[in-house]
């Protein structure tokens, strides 16, 4: 590590978190999109799912492109274009999947929709390559994993204002009134985030990111020096599987949330875009928490910010659908719910396992009791699924990727190559539902998260026969 790496490159650091934003953005707005094109387009619970299945599938398509071209050319595309070039690219490639919705909403078509969807996540699927381990690259490695927290947090400010943003933009102003939207307003909204795509990509381009930042390689233990292959480790290969589950049902019970609202509580679809921007506000609110670390070593601080971060984030909620002439009433007993985040935390004690068996758990609660309950708090039990996932992402992801050693990056990829869980696990669920009922089919959620907590115990004994002791705070973010 260079010696002048001491502290975080704020200046770098800053403008690279707006794609971190965008990955939020977009994928919350898939939740609008999803009840808007199953009403348009006249689409089964199960057909609207393909939304979701196009979009997070593109993460696995976008990384064996990735790995067939830098097979092809014997070297790390990234390595060899360097890596503001890297994020420019994944920027245009969205921008292209952009320019399809134009036609798609003049045609009413909609595999075009969903062609762009993809167009746009292949892009993403670059992104997320160069951008994680460049936000590690920006300071010092001890604080690397509480910069990929905060760039999570940021990640979930899009996902908040990201339902309102596009639920406006579709409906108007007056959505009360508006239920017979046409396809073609979706068009717009999209076209700008395409500019917006365009621009950011130039400002990286010129910004003072560095083209090739200093890697940082892991000491091998003897146990592990003579795998050579990421593949080789059981953590990692269970991690994989982790990480597929934990978006599955992380986007899942947001995808499928406004099929069970107005279905079972008879909500209009313009009115479900402040819960949905609650679901992702709870994993901001979760981020925010893990991201202390990144700002003080202060102990005596860290405790006090990790009651007032959650409360903070919960507050720009609040803000956001204020200005958005939302009812506020609803939303402010969920921070009584918040609190039990906070214990949650404070019991986890920063281990990674640990806390991914307590989150689990609590997964499994919340979904348990939205699947047996009725009205609000059913409602309640399921935008609190994103609280306990917040925290999910960097536990996984440190299990499964420590003591991999030279193997680290390579481990990443295939980490990031199952964010394809999204897709697959929405459509499943939405799938059931037709046979189920939607909220019996929440039934899925739990399977998953019990696939996590079986995973926190495990790879447990797994990394102290390897020697690695890992209790000790992580974070993280997706």
């Amino acid at each position: 590590m260079n010696s002048e790496n001491v502290q975080t490159k704020w200046g770098q650091f800053i403008p690279l978190v707006t794609v971190f934003f965008f990955w939020g953005f977009v994928a919350a707005s898939n939740d609008i999109l999803i009840p808007v094109f199953k009403k348009a387009f006249d689409l089964t619970q199960g057909q609207s799912q393909l939304v979701s299945l196009a979009f997070y599938i593109a993460y696995t398509v976008g990384s064996l492109i990735y790995m067939g071209i830098s097979l092809l050319m014997k070297e790390d595309l990234v390595n060899k274009i360097g890596y503001k070039n890297g994020l420019a690219l994944g920027l245009g490639i969205s921008a292209l999947g952009t320019l399809l919705f134009y036609p798609a909403a003049n045609t009413g078509s909609f595999t075009l929709m969903l062609s762009g969807l993809f167009i746009v996540a292949l892009g993403f699927s670059l992104q997320q390559t160069v951008a994680n381990p460049l936000a590690i690259a920006l300071g010092p490695i001890t604080t690397g994993s509480q910069r990929l927290t905060l760039a999570g947090g940021i990640n979930n400010f899009g996902t908040t204002i990201g339902p309102l943003v596009v639920s406006f933009a579709i409906f108007g102003s007056s959505a009360g009134a508006n239920t017979e939207m046409s396809i073609e307003s979706v068009k717009i909204p999209y076209l700008v985030l395409g500019l917006a795509f365009l621009l950011v990509a130039v400002l990286l381009k010129f910004s003072s990111l560095p083209d090739k930042p200093e890697a940082v390689v892991e000491v091998e233990n003897d146990t592990n020096a003579s795998r050579s292959s990421a593949l080789k480790y059981p953590q990692l290969i269970m991690g994989m599987i982790a990480i597929f589950v934990y978006v599955g049902v992380e986007v899942s019970t947001a995808s499928n949330l406004p099929a069970y609202m107005e279905s079972k509580l008879g909500f209009l679809t313009q009115d479900i875009a402040p819960y949905i921007s609650l679901y992702w506000a709870s994993l901001m609110i979760g981020r925010w928490t893990g991201a202390v670390g990144a700002f003080t070593n202060d102990i005596s601080l860290q405790k006090l910010f990790k009651f007032l971060a959650p409360y903070l984030a919960f507050g720009v909620f609040l803000i956001v659908n204020a200005i958005a002439k939302h009812d506020l009433t609803p939303f402010y007993v969920y921070g009584l719910i918040i609190l039990v985040l906070i214990a949650a935390d404070i019991l986890s004690k920063g281990n990674p396992a640990r806390m991914l068996l307590i989150f689990s758990s609590l997964g499994i609660a919340a979904l348990f009791i939205g699947m047996t309950t009725s009205g609000m708090t059913s409602v309640y039990a399921f935008t609190s699924v994103g609280l306990f996932c917040s925290t999910l992402w960097p536990c996984i992801f440190t299990l499964a990727i420590s003591g991999l050693g030279k193997n680290t990056s390579q481990g990443s990829s295939f980490l990031i190559m199952m964010i394809m869980g999204g897709g697959i696990v929405s459509w499943l669920q939405g799938y059931i539902s037709e046979s189920i009922g939607i909220q019996n089919s929440y039934i899925i959620g739990v399977a998953c998260f019990a696939y996590l907590a079986f995973y926190a115990w495990k790879v447990s004994g797994i990394l102290k026969n390897q020697g690695i002791d890992f209790d000790k705070p992580v974070s993280g973010g997706h």
